[in-house]
């Protein structure tokens, strides 16, 4: 599901312009020198069985946290809305609680955390 997301968010001409390859999995983006955009993609659980059928689950359920940082506060909001653009319209996720956003003095980071959560049915070999 990581490389799904991935290549959802790639197509987005505005995250390929902003972000270009700087979308990670599990690993934060260096503070100290900071280039550009980055969307960083953490799994928060891992994935769950649902929607049984004959007692045999039918779905795995899938829970992120995405996360957009820069030294841009514009290029953080406008990639964050698009990156929610994205994970509800194209890839089917729901956003689930509250996000974070936030700024960090010290790097002059901006931070924009915002978790979905959505379904993939299995398909049987």
């Amino acid at each position: 599901m990581l490389y799904q997301l991935y290549d959802a968010l790639l197509t987005s001409p505005l995250i390929q312009q902003k972000v270009e390859n700087r979308i990670k999995f599990y690993e934060y983006p260096p503070t100290d020198n900071m280039e550009g955009v980055y969307i960083v993609i953490d799994p928060l659980a891992t994935p769950r069985p649902g929607d049984y059928a004959d007692n045999k689950p039918m779905t795995d359920e899938y829970f992120y946290q995405i996360e957009v940082w820069s030294q841009s506060l514009e290029d953080t909001q406008c990639v964050a809305k698009e990156v929610r653009i994205i994970m509800t319209e194209v890839v089917g996720f729901s956003p689930y609680g509250d996000g974070i956003d936030e700024y960090e003095p010290e790097t002059a980071i901006f931070r924009d955390a915002r978790r979905y959560i959505g379904k993939e049915y299995i398909v049987e070999i």
